[in-house]
């Protein structure tokens, strides 16, 4: 964590200081605003959390409820969120308090005696370190505590405005503020009030039932699946020994149970399986008593048993698995011919069963995919067009998505003599470990990723992917630094420069792309505005091939090492040495060449280059930013 650089702080740095929409900020919901975020749960939240980093936009989160969240559906966070927690600056503190899983118990029935339950194999978590961070189970209503944490104390003082229940929106062809949105209040002294409130975009992530998705006429299309099954969140006594470990368990009825342990050392979740619903149900199944679900799953368990002595939530539903036709409000004949004004998130467009833990997980990463694009654009970063890439982007993952929860799920419903193998639950969960831990999103060749020519240099950082973090040594202090955690969500593009073998200051490739970056006024920190820091917009770091005491610091170009603030300070964690033993070069196969790897600001790859393919780098940002480069040479 940086600060200081504005003078000295002697409070909480994590809390900003208030700044343009922020000073003064009205309690009440104004008529007019920038942004209009409907619905608090993880995707709204996140968006907000991300837009309240910009002073001068106005954001507003409107929710239904007439307060925060205390009991959440979700529960499973996967690590590719985490690693997102961390950008907002709380993975720490989440990680301190969460159920961490490691391991999963796959029981089966006896062999011997079929109506036994036996375990039958354990699987570690991520045999394979896809990632730094822990796969977590912690309560939803916690993970929006911690966004609503953000953006409160972000510049901008950003709050949910509870108690406010969306109707309906017009979109008109011209206007500041073409969106006409209908609120009542649903809670408080004046509950049935009518707000109308104009917006220049609006955001919907009000769930399945979503009446965002319903005013801009979108259409959810899928399957519901004929099994149901029983979720409750339970505090009990057993005699069950791997209660405290995540198990997929088979019985020898066919029923099953998902167990998923809590954070809190006591509490835990159980998915029964109820079985196959009949056509004719008409959701009647929804009815089942807790104590049928109960006696349920102590049929399960046998020999062991269950005894429940609270339940603190509890739900029936019937696997669906459902998709929207668009993530926003431009029809598919109407696409090139205007930009959306209107995005729908999450359960909004995509449903899915529960067992894969991806709700909240993939509904997040959908308003960090547009929260920073909103926030460019509004300030004139850059073109309308950048919007389009959202539903262009998050509709495939939301397709892969589905076609992977219909296969777990189904096969979390089969019965045990219906498995050819008897292993072959645990040999999936092992095989597609990196699909629901997060990490298979892989954006395709767009206005901000590039096409894979240069993957070669490095192979490592998968192009459309997420930015898997890598240790170096920083030479300021020597400390060992993961590079991706300090990628933040202030909506920065990342470049990484990978350096040649060379020294700093001895006229080496890496010293002429540095000196590019700084003067060239094609080069893309020109298009940084007058009057802000050098690193405003563009967060550049250098990582060279040497141990951090052989590199002297006053050599390093001034590209990695940026003046900011009002007293001109510079900023000496931009550059990096390798770690003897851990060589970031050999961890993510980077050619010893050298290349530059640029990022987006919601952490993916968005394109690898050789050190001197200036004008690529400079072309492939000028179609993203549409803003007035300054003079050259004022960066």
């Amino acid at each position: 964590m940086q600060f200081h650089h504005h003078g000295y702080v002697s409070g909480d740095p994590r809390i900003h200081e208030a700044a343009g929409t922020g000073i003064d900020r009205p309690e009440e919901l104004p008529e007019e605003v920038d942004v209009l975020i409907v619905g608090s749960g993880p995707a709204g939240m996140l968006t907000a959390a991300q837009l309240s980093q910009f002073p001068d936009i106005t954001t507003r989160i409107v929710e239904r409820r007439g307060g925060r969240l205390e009991i959440g559906q979700a529960d499973g966070i996967q690590a590719r969120s985490v690693e997102t927690f961390q950008a907002f600056g709380f993975a720490e503190r989440v990680i301190a308090e969460a159920y961490h899983i490691t391991e999963m118990a796959f029981w089966r029935p006896d062999t011997k005696d079929a109506t036994r339950i036996v375990r039958g194999g354990r699987a570690v978590d991520d045999a394979t370190g896809i990632s730094e961070f822990p796969h977590l189970i912690v309560n939803q209503a916690r993970v929006l505590d911690y966004f609503a944490e953000v953006a409160e104390n972000s510049p901008t003082r950003l709050t949910p405005d509870y108690g406010w229940d969306f109707q309906t929106l017009e979109v008109a062809d011209e206007g500041e503020y073409p969106v006409k949105v209908t609120l009542v209040r649903s809670a408080g002294p004046d509950e049935g009030a009518v707000r109308v409130v104009h917006a220049k975009y609006v955001v919907g992530c009000d769930g399945a039932r979503s009446k965002v998705r319903a005013s801009i006429g979108a259409t959810m299309a899928g399957d519901k699946s004929n099994h149901a099954w029983g979720v409750m969140d339970i505090l009990a006594t057993t005699d069950f020994p791997d209660i405290r470990t995540k198990c997929a368990i088979q019985s020898h009825t066919g029923g099953s149970i998902l167990l998923i342990p809590r954070e809190g050392g006591y509490l835990f979740r159980m998915y029964v399986d109820l079985g196959v619903v009949p056509e004719d149900d008409n959701g009647a199944v929804r009815n089942t008593s807790m104590d049928e679900i109960i006696s349920k799953a102590n049929e399960i368990l046998h020999p062991y048993t269950l005894d429940v002595r609270h339940v603190a939530w509890n739900s029936v539903y019937e696997v669906g698995h459902r998709l929207t036709d668009r993530f926003d409000d431009v029809r598919l004949e109407d696409l090139g011919t205007r930009t959306p004004r209107v995005f729908i998130t999450g359960d909004g467009c995509h449903t899915h069963s529960a067992k894969a833990g991806q709700g909240m997980n993939v509904s997040m990463q959908d308003g960090f995919n547009l929260g920073w694009k909103l926030a460019h654009v509004l300030e004139g970063r850059s073109p309308e067009t950048l919007l389009s890439t959202y539903s262009a982007e998050r509709q495939v993952v939301a397709k892969n998505l589905i076609d992977f929860d219909k296969e777990w799920s189904t096969l979390m419903a089969k019965k045990p003599e219906e498995f050819e193998n008897p292993e072959e639950l645990e040999d999936y969960y092992v095989r597609t470990a990196e699909f629901p831990a997060g990490f298979m999103t892989e954006y395709a060749p767009s206005l901000i990723t590039g096409e894979a020519v240069h993957q070669e240099l490095a192979a490592g950082f998968p192009m459309g992917k997420r930015f898997k973090s890598a240790l170096a040594s920083r030479i300021c202090d020597a400390n060992p630094i993961h590079l991706g955690h300090h990628a933040t969500a202030d909506g920065r593009w990342r470049i990484y420069v990978f350096a040649d073998p060379a020294l700093p200051g001895t006229g080496s490739p890496t010293d002429a792309l540095a000196e590019w970056l700084s003067t060239a006024p094609d080069s893309p920190l020109a298009a940084t505005p007058a009057g802000l820091d050098a690193d405003a917009w563009f967060d550049v770091k250098v990582i060279y091939q040497h141990k951090h005491e052989d590199l002297d610091i006053n050599a390093v170009p001034a590209a990695f090492k940026p003046l900011v603030g009002p007293f001109k300070l510079t900023d000496y964690e931009k550059a990096y040495g390798i770690i003897p033993g851990n060589d970031i070069f050999d961890v993510r196969g980077i050619e010893r060449t050298g290349a530059v790897v640029v990022v987006r600001p919601d952490q993916y790859v968005a394109n690898i280059l050789p050190l001197t393919a200036t004008d690529e780098l400079g072309k492939f940002f000028a179609q993203i930013h549409s803003g007035e480069r300054v003079e050259q040479g004022s960066v």
